[in-house]
């Protein structure tokens, strides 16, 4: 009896690994071996063909730490981050709401909305560009019917990175949207009907039973839009290569610029091991704090 027992044991766990093997190769090739590998590289020094590659333990991120730019990519991408998060989510989800309700031609209402989702970014960063341009753009010859000066919306440090992002927050809406407009049309309509039934007006049902329902989308959208406010590098090409004076450098292009431009593949290696730290600590709180206070319907 005990010998059959643990056979059958042993054949469930054998099944177990074998279902589990593919995502855990996956893994293993795709996520885990190139991080440790870049941690391994990140604790060398620039090799040269004269002067080969050294060990140095942490001179790599003291040095990041000790430079200037990098404190002023960090502090872009946080304002990136802190803008474009916030403003996207409440954009998609009043767009949500909108395409949600009984209107006339909700289709294309939901398509307009969706459309620039589907633009791949290069294309989207040149029709902004075509907004952006001076004296010849879209917004200057709207400035321009009402006497204001033409703008260097792109070559200026004042305002070089709030254009790249709004075009993202134009970008992104959308797509959140989609997440939440699927999400309403899970809500039962019994509570709907119980809301009217006691009397409760529309923004007392939004927001004593529609917004706490769309929690766990809300925190599914807002780690995605963190995740893509540090992997953005598409449009910079396109709109600002990161200037101008590194005024709309954000994290994933000064990795870039390190590793291929300037070839300084350990600073490199470095800034992309503080990225995956930040982010496993943002993976940490979602599991341990975050979804033990969001309600699963």
């Amino acid at each position: 009896m005990a010998d059959h027992v643990s056979n059958e044991r042993r054949r469930q766990a054998i099944y177990g690994w074998i279902l589990l093997s593919p995502a855990a190769i996956l893994l293993a090739t795709f996520a885990f071996y190139p991080s440790l590998a870049t941690l391994w590289s990140s604790l060398f020094s620039r090799g040269t063909r004269r002067r080969p590659s050294e060990f140095v333990g942490g001179e790599n991120y003291s040095d990041l730490f000790a430079d200037p730019v990098f404190w002023k990519v960090v502090t872009n991408n946080l304002i990136y981050a802190g803008a474009t998060i916030p403003i996207s989510i409440a954009i998609a989800l009043g767009m949500a709401l909108w395409a949600n309700s009984k209107l006339p031609a909700r289709g294309f209402i939901r398509t307009a909305y969706f459309t620039p989702t589907v633009l791949p970014m290069i294309a989207a960063a040149n029709l902004w560009l075509f907004f952006y341009t001076p004296g010849l753009g879209v917004l200057d010859q709207i400035g321009g019917l009402f006497g204001l000066p033409s703008v260097n919306w792109l070559g200026q440090p004042e305002t070089a990175l709030w254009a790249v992002i709004i075009v993202t927050i134009w970008k992104e809406a959308g797509f959140f949207m989609i997440f939440y407009l699927a999400a309403l049309q899970t809500i039962p309509e019994d509570l709907k009907e119980a809301a009217d039934i006691e009397g409760a007006s529309r923004w007392t049902y939004t927001r004593r039973i529609v917004l706490p329902l769309l929690m766990p989308t809300t925190l599914f959208i807002a780690v995605n839009a963190l995740i893509n406010s540090v992997k953005l590098i598409d449009h910079l090409f396109i709109l600002t290569k990161g200037g101008p004076n590194d005024a709309s450098k954000l994290i994933l292009y000064y990795i870039w610029e390190m590793a291929f431009a300037f070839f300084d593949a350990p600073h490199a290696a470095a800034m992309t091991i503080l990225v995956l730290v930040v982010l496993g600590v943002v993976a940490a709180v979602k599991f341990t704090i975050l979804d033990k206070r969001t309600h699963y319907q």
